[in-house]
């Protein structure tokens, strides 16, 4: 299972201030140092952490693979198709929003989302889609020609740890339907170090994208240790593997 980190918040750190410190970019480094496989960066409409400065320099990085979450608007992915990173996902936005509040739903979803994302794959960036575990959000980014999606975790990851079996056990279908579906299957949104360990059980999820509980937990243990043992708890957990309930394993995951 690869671990991307999302360093926008190092970005909201800096723009506190002002100037030039701490250095998303820096960061980036570090965490690839500390065994992260790639770094994700979120460029919102506002601006209101990572920069198209912050994002073209990261793509200058030799060797960095970049995750480019993006919402699906022509500004977006004109940058995309100028950076050429190695995937882009795809995510709602709201200004108004502190974070992504949950996964786009396609079945709604019109003809211009399809035509950004055959834009982006024919460019040669692996396209994903954040969604929610359900089977026919799934299915329908297959059929929209995505090659991945990403599971919206933050319900799981937020809830009371007592809460989050059937939760977890949801999340595990929805990796399911995604293979089913010959779709890579990643998740992320709200994990830590501890929320982390179930995703990591669940064999279909080949990607994890956490960033604030790793700036946070930087903030006392320093951004290296924290990819470390980030990446421990994931190591630990993925030995063990989600065994479904006989009587929900074959059940839908809306």
């Amino acid at each position: 299972m690869r671990l991307s980190v999302n360093v926008d918040h190092v970005a909201t750190l800096r723009n506190a201030r002002g100037g030039r410190f701490p250095d998303p970019v820096e960061a980036a480094r570090a965490c690839l140092q500390a065994g992260a496989d790639g770094i994700t960066v979120h460029l919102r409409e506002d601006r209101r952490h990572i920069r198209d400065a912050d994002v073209a320099r990261l793509g200058a990085e030799p060797g960095l693979r970049l995750n480019f979450e993006m919402a699906a608007t022509e500004e977006m992915v004109g940058i995309a198709l100028g950076l050429r990173p190695a995937a882009c996902c795809i995510v709602p936005e709201k200004r108004q929003e502190l974070t992504t509040e949950g996964g786009l739903d396609l079945l709604r979803a019109g003809p211009e989302l399809a035509g950004a994302i055959a834009r982006l794959a024919g460019a040669g960036i692996e396209v994903a889609i954040f969604v929610e575990p359900d089977t026919a959000q799934i299915q329908a980014a297959a059929r929209l020609g995505a090659q991945a999606v990403e599971l919206h975790t933050g319900t799981y990851a937020d809830a009371d740890p007592a809460a989050r079996p059937p939760l977890l056990a949801r999340l595990a279908r929805g990796a399911e339907a995604a293979a089913a579906a010959g779709l890579a299957c990643h998740a992320g949104h709200g994990l830590d170090h501890v929320s982390v360990r179930g995703i990591a059980a669940i064999p279909q999820i080949a990607e994890v994208s956490i960033g604030h509980a790793l700036i946070g937990a930087a903030v006392f243990e320093g951004l290296p240790a924290a990819v470390r043992r980030m990446r421990a708890a994931m190591v630990e957990a993925r030995r063990n593997t989600i065994a479904l309930p006989q009587d929900s394993a074959a059940s839908s995951c809306g």
